[in-house]
């Protein structure tokens, strides 16, 4: 049976000012040029973003760009949730990412029992098989799971649902891919499960998203990026370089593809991208 081409994919967030979208609209031009197979834009925590999302996902796919808009349930109305298909769907847009999402501030209490699969299963009502729905899933642990088995079991749940396909959160031991992969064949999961990649640019804040968000970043990788200290030049530079290291061990371990999580830069991807000997081969 023929190999399948690794899939390649970036994900943005809508910026809250116009000129932050002017900014973003350049990125993706130049991001275009590398070939990707398709950019994700981020929802924001109850829909925050809602309307940005819709904006830039009609407007890439306008020009020309294949788009999977992310959608969460967490603390909003799921009409609004079929509107959104219903507009998408007629856009000719047939790529989702599906997420519990985050509770907005204020909200503790917005629907708790509704998770991903919650999800997923409204989506398979009311739209059918029209859209390809990736999820997300964690191989260093969500912060509110209490184990591996349950993170694999709860996984596992989202694929039932009617989920294709899975973006990891982002690591830097590719043996944690690799080990979750192995865990979830075991259990009976084989839909593919693609890497998302955190490039390095700023130790303080990957630090603190890193911690909030479960993302384990080693002993040894803290230590060194620690000791840049005010040398972001520096940082950059073997941030690239360890990264660019972690992405051809996932590819040459048969990883399916790389989601790069890019927050709206072009830089560091483009980077990564090169560093891989990418720009050849699409």
């Amino acid at each position: 049976m023929a190999s399948v081409a690794p899939q390649f994919s970036v994900e943005f967030f809508p910026p809250r000012t116009e000129t932050g979208r002017g900014k973003l609209d350049r990125v993706h031009e130049e991001l275009v040029a590398l070939g990707l197979n398709f950019f994700s834009v981020t929802y924001g925590a109850g829909g925050s973003t809602k309307e940005g999302t819709r904006s830039i996902v009609l407007d890439y796919s306008a020009a020309g760009s294949e788009v999977a808009p992310h959608l969460s349930s967490t603390g909003q109305d799921l009409d609004v949730v079929g509107g959104l298909l219903n507009d998408y769907r007629a856009a000719g847009i047939d790529r989702l990412v599906v997420l519990r999402g985050d509770t907005p501030p204020g909200r503790k209490n917005a629907a708790p029992k509704f998770f991903a699969q919650n999800l997923v299963e409204f989506v398979r009502r009311h739209s059918g098989d029209h859209f390809h729905i990736k999820v997300a899933c964690y191989p260093d642990l969500h912060p509110e799971t209490p184990n591996f088995a349950q993170e694999i079991k709860y996984f596992r749940k989202k694929i039932e649902a009617g989920a294709n396909a899975a973006i990891t959160q982002y690591f830097y031991n590719a043996e944690s891919y690799f080990r979750f992969v192995d865990s979830c064949r075991e259990a009976g999961v084989d839909v593919p499960i693609v890497p998302g990649i955190m490039p390095i640019t700023n130790f303080d804040k990957l630090s603190a998203f890193s911690a909030k968000c479960g993302a384990k970043i080693p002993e040894w990788l803290a230590r060194r990026l620690a000791g840049f200290g005010d040398d972001q030049a520096g940082l950059r530079r073997y941030g690239d370089e360890v990264v660019s290291e972690l992405c051809d061990s996932l590819l040459k371990g048969g990883a399916p593809g790389l989601h790069f999580y890019s927050l709206n830069q072009v830089g560091p991807v483009r980077r990564i991208w090169e560093n891989l000997g990418l720009s050849g081969d699409r």
